[in-house]
């Protein structure tokens, strides 16, 4: 089973190539969303023991963690130890049942997959990109978007260069979804995965 990374910065479309890379057949495993379904359930009490105030009506309120974690590195390193080896566990699991059911291949959404060493989990890096003035206009589209709180998580990622240095294969989403649709298309031949359609 072939073992497809993707990642890429806010703001570059990457969940859009997740859900086209889910259109011709790969299940995906989403991090973000790992984290949303932990913070709804075994995650709850050990982040509350180390953020208190945080947990409301049994879920981890986002909002106010962000307000303790996001301009503290020593509260975010604290916030990691504790939901990535979760978040791991979560992985290792689809991953299991991906081998059971003789996928070809599997997608892990990771966005700071670099930052945090997941390449090497991966076999190949599918990095998705757009020119920063597109990703700043997409990002700052959003509610409760600032361009301060943009500039606090672009500062927490490694910028868009780095990341498509160390790619295997680059989705440039800039040209519109048909053209990133037939990027993906291209990169699943050339793995010889050709057998999905959409």
């Amino acid at each position: 089973m072939i073992i497809l990374g993707l990642t890429g910065s806010i703001g570059m479309g990457k969940s859009t190539t997740a859900q086209m890379l889910r259109e011709f057949g790969l299940p995906v495993h989403d991090a973000d969303a790992a984290v949303h379904e932990l913070y709804r359930g075994s995650a709850t009490a050990p982040i509350e023991a180390a953020f208190p105030g945080t947990v409301i009506s049994g879920a981890v309120d986002r909002q106010l963690l962000a307000q303790q974690v996001l301009h503290n590195p020593a509260a975010l390193k604290k916030l990691e130890s504790i939901v990535h080896p979760l978040v791991s566990r979560h992985r290792d699991d689809f991953l299991s049942r991906c081998r059971a059911g003789h996928m070809a291949a599997a997608v892990l959404d990771i966005p700071l997959l670099f930052e945090t060493g997941a390449q090497n989990l991966v076999d190949r890096v599918i990095v998705v990109t757009a020119p920063p003035e597109l990703q700043r206009s997409r990002v700052l589209a959003r509610p409760n978007m600032t361009p301060a709180r943009l500039d606090a998580i672009l500062a927490q990622q490694m910028p868009d260069i780095q990341k498509r240095a160390q790619a295997d294969f680059i989705v440039d989403t800039s040209h519109g979804m048909l053209s990133a649709r037939k990027q993906i298309k291209d990169i699943l031949e050339s793995l010889g995965l050709n057998l999905f359609h959409a």
